[in-house]
């Protein structure tokens, strides 16, 4: 999909997306990757927070027996990924993209970095400083869950230095 067709899809979304807006976590899933992106761009920051505090509050609602299965389905769906096989599916589409494809798939990905450098250019120090300490605790959450599991952060580190005595 070129830039444009891109861009037009977005500005599509986003003028439907009040009209069809997800009242539900089901209906915001059953979104595509690039339509529920869209819909939240369109939210602003205090529609979001009311959002997710409107799911909070229905999730809190629910019977333990569901609260359980909802948890174990975000469970497996997030351990289902194997990164490896996704490595290799990535690969296979680059090696199957033409000259062009690959050409514009650089030229996506040095547009989406430049509009990254340029968002983080235009921000305070304040808000410079909350995305370090947000992204700070990601990496943290993300490291209690793979605990021992020695391939990232601190475990990472951890198994070079003992390899290195």
């Amino acid at each position: 999909m070129r830039t444009y067709e891109k861009i037009w899809l977005l500005l599509t979304l986003s003028l439907l997306a009040p009209l069809a807006s997800a009242q539900t976590v089901q209906e915001m899933q059953g979104m595509s990757p690039d339509e529920r992106r869209a819909y939240l761009e369109s939210m602003s920051d205090e529609e979001r927070t009311a959002m997710r505090e409107k799911w909070r509050s229905e999730f809190e609602s629910l019977p333990e027996e569901e609260k359980e299965a909802l948890r174990q389905q975000r469970n497996e769906q997030q351990g289902a990924r194997d990164r490896g096989r996704d490595r290799e599916a990535m690969r296979e589409r680059w090696e199957s993209m033409s000259e062009e494809e690959r050409a514009a798939a650089k030229q996506h990905r040095e547009t989406q970095k430049a509009e990254r450098r340029a968002k983080w250019d235009a921000m305070s120090d304040e808000e410079k400083a909350a995305a370090r300490e947000k992204r700070g605790e990601r990496k943290g959450q993300r490291g209690e869950r793979q605990k021992n599991g020695g391939q990232r952060g601190e475990g990472r580190d951890r198994q070079r230095s003992e390899a290195q005595q």
